[in-house]
C-alpha cells in the first residue's frame, strides 16, 4: 500500500511540474506574440503618420495656413524625437 501511495505521490509532482513548465512555455509564446503585434502596429503608424504629414504638405504647398502648419510642426517634432529614443 506505501508503494502505491509513493508512486501517486511522484506521479502527482510530475504532473505539477509539468503544468507549471507548459504554462511558463505558454507565456512566453504571448510575450513573443505580443512583441510582434506590437512591432506590426508600430509599421503601420508609421507609415500612416507619414502619409498624413504628406498630405499636410500639400495643403500647405497649396496656400493653406494656420493649423495645418502647426500639425506639420507637431508631427515633425514627433516624429524627431521619437527617431532619438
Amino acid at each position: 500500500m506505501e508503494i502505491i501511495t509513493a508512486v501517486a505521490g511522484v506521479i502527482t509532482a510530475l504532473g505539477v511540474i509539468f503544468g507549471l513548465v507548459f504554462a511558463v512555455y505558454r507565456w512566453y509564446m504571448k510575450q513573443e506574440k505580443q512583441d510582434k503585434d506590437i512591432k506590426a502596429i508600430k509599421e503601420e503608424q508609421t507609415l500612416l503618420t507619414q502619409g498624413v504629414l504628406a498630405c499636410l504638405k500639400g495643403l500647405q504647398e497649396q496656400g493653406c495656413d494656420g493649423p495645418v502648419t502647426i500639425a506639420i510642426k507637431k508631427i515633425e517634432t514627433h516624429l524627431n524625437q521619437q527617431a532619438h529614443k
